[in-house]
Parts: C-alpha cells; structure tokens; sequence
C-alpha cells in the first residue's frame, strides 16, 4: 500500500508500540472461527485472516490458540503449542505484514470452558451427535472443581505443579508465535477461560497461594506474564485481554478496582497493552445482559488507562467511525478492536477512513483496487448517483 496523506483524525494517527508501528487505531479482535484441524492452521485461516489486512486494519489477531491441545475450546480451535503449528502460520503472517497489518496472535488456555461443541452444533457440553462425528470430549482443568453450569463437565482441579506446567506451556507457545513471524503477542485473561477463572472469586475457590484475597487470585496471570515476556523478545509489544467486571452492572465477582490493580501490576511486569472485554465467566462473552450502548466498555477502558498509565485497547459494540475516534481523541483508549462488524464489512478501516475524510483518493486502499475505484468515484460524481448506506 502507498502512504495516505497526513491523518486528520486520533483513529487514523499511527502508534507506536515497542518497535511496531501501526498505522492507526483499529485493530481486528481475536475472533473464534472452529476451522482448524488438530489445532492447525489452513486456508481457510489465510483467506479469513488476509482480508481484514486488505480492508486497513493496522494489527489483525488471530483467534485464541491454545497452548496445549487440551486448552482447546473445541475441536475446532487453533493451536500454537508445536513448531508445526508455527510453521503452518507462517504464510498468514507474511500475507499479513505484506498488505501493511502487523500480524498479532492471541494465546489461550479454556480452561473449564474446554471440551465443548462448535457454536453452530450447539455450543455447550459434547453429546452422542458430538461423538458421531468423532469428536470426543476430553478432561478439563481449572483452579477449583467448579463446572460452568449444572450439567456441564466438572474441571479437575490444578496442582501447583500442573498449574507451573501450564505456564512453561504459554511461555513456549510464545516461542513457536516469534518463529511462525507474529510481531503482537496478547495473552487471553478473559471470558471465564483459565487466566480469568483464576482471577474470578466466583470460580476460584483455592485456600492456596493460587486463591483467596486479590494477591493471590492474580498470581497465574501475573506469573504468566513474566514467563512469556521472558520469552517475547523485547521489541515486541505484549497484550493481555481481561474481563474488566466479570458482570456489566453487577457488584458480584471480579470488579472494576480489581482491574485497575491488575493493570498496574501487569504494567510493571512488561504489558504494553490491556485489552479491555467484560463477562463471560459463567457463559458466553458474548452474551451480554440487557441494552448496551456503542463503546460500553469505554470507560472501564478509560478509568485503567488514566489511573494506571498503561496504555488500553476497548472492544465491543463499535460500529461507527466517530464513536471509534471520539473514544481515541478523548484518551478513553489507545487502540479500538473491532470484531463482528468487521465480519459484516471487512473493509471498515477503510470505509471509516472514507467516512472521516481522511482518503478521498483511496491511496490507502490496495493498489489493485485503489486503481479501480477512484476512477469510478469521479464517475459516480459527474453522474449524480448517491451510493447508499455507508
């Protein structure tokens, strides 16, 4: 891609984070697509992957890929705990980084939210049609023997010894995702997978150093922390993903004060970046409860970033590009991600560039496409057709 003109809006300034240089605020979210074979990456994460870098995102993240094949959610998820799901990445990230996004992986552990159906077979605990089409459940861990919901696969609890494994693991997953060229780490602390089941009251019930008072409950996701920016080289930047309340609105479970203490202690240890989601510790992330607003996590985003000075990145419910550069010029988040409404219009960078004004000309767009639909907007104009919708 050409350089655009110089950007006249806070979404559409580059940032720079370590030694990667984005070049604006948007950022595609980790987003679960339950297409990979054994943990392995194939074309059809190329081309899902590839069109989000076509459409102006500056990072685009993959889905969460676990760091042992039992961490997965489902059959169907991606994986980075071996050199072979390194190199299988390899083409994604070189496509990525040549079409002007810095490739960015998510690395997880589900915890007790592992071993269940793909979405569109259900989207809960495996069954007999699960097992006809030769996917069998497998055996769960989490901090304590606490099942999402009645019904659903009890988690064995961790051991401090497994619970030392199971980070080395997210320490050499961080290893295999430098060598298959990702530029962005995020670990996933969030939506009831193992980092946040840790963090969570309402799913930690541990008496040991690994439970109890807020110290003890951030402890994995700390320790974590440092285990993989040992790793990451220096260079590069680090996310972590939390649940900033486990509930939106409620005053049970993890709480707002309890992420701003996390931040600060995971800014200490070398997060660059804290990637603020909400809920989903007892169900899905998605599932929020009652009306929500565009940006509704922005403040939880706002309060961890002025209070703590680590710079934020805000998901959910963003649609238009000036609520996106409103959050960014109002300093209530250093980067916006963008999930569904991306899947709906992979192009929306660019078409929220065209919205603000920033590149009349497409000069932004690829080349191959720029071309094209410059020439047809001046068509377009001495025509008098209106294009409707965005």
């Amino acid at each position: 891609m050409s350089p655009s003109n110089e950007p006249s809006t806070s979404l559409f300034s580059p940032l720079d984070l370590r030694g990667v240089r984005l070049k604006n605020r948007i950022v595609l979210s980790p987003m679960c697509t339950y297409s990979a074979e054994d943990g392995i990456a194939n074309n059809w994460h190329m081309v899902h992957l590839g069109q989000f870098a076509l459409g102006g995102a500056a990072a685009v993240f993959t889905e969460a890929a676990a760091v042992e094949e039992r961490g997965r959610i489902t059959h169907g998820d991606l994986g980075i705990w071996s050199k072979d799901h390194a190199e299988a990445l390899k083409p994604v990230t070189s496509f990525l980084r040549s079409h002007g996004a810095a490739p960015a992986i998510q690395i997880a552990h589900a915890g007790r939210k592992a071993s269940m159906q793909r979405p569109w077979h259900g989207n809960g605990p495996m069954d007999d049609e699960d097992r006809a089409r030769g996917e069998n459940p497998w055996d769960i861990v989490a901090p304590s023997p606490e099942p999402i919901k009645e019904g659903w696969l009890v988690p064995a609890e961790l051991t401090r010894n497994e619970i030392t494994d199971i980070q080395d693991c997210y320490a050499a997953a961080a290893g295999h995702a430098h060598q298959a060229g990702f530029e962005i780490l995020e670990i996933h602390s969030a939506h009831g997978y193992l980092a946040h089941s840790f963090l969570s009251p309402v799913s930690n019930k541990r008496n040991d150093e690994y439970g109890g008072d807020l110290a003890g409950r951030m402890r994995f996701t700390l320790e974590t922390a440092e285990k993989v920016r040992a790793v990451w080289p220096d260079a590069k930047p680090m996310f972590v993903r939390i649940s900033s309340v486990d509930a939106d609105g409620s005053d049970e479970g993890w709480q707002l004060d309890d992420s701003v203490a996390l931040a600060g202690e995971l800014k200490a240890r070398g997060v660059d970046v804290v990637d603020c989601s909400s809920g989903g510790i007892s169900g899905l992330a998605t599932a929020a409860v009652g009306r929500q607003s565009q940006a509704f996590r922005a403040p939880y985003s706002a309060r961890i970033r002025a209070e703590t000075g680590v710079s934020t990145m805000v998901v959910g419910l963003l649609l238009d590009a000036q609520v996106a550069d409103e959050m960014i010029e109002t300093d209530a988040a250093d980067l916006v991600a963008v999930g569904r409404e991306m899947l709906y219009d992979p192009y929306w960078p660019l078409h929220c560039a065209s919205a603000l004004g920033v590149d009349p000309e497409f000069v932004d767009w690829p080349e191959q496409y720029g071309w094209w639909l410059v020439r047809r907007e001046a068509l377009l104009r001495e025509s008098g057709i209106e294009r409707s919708g965005r």
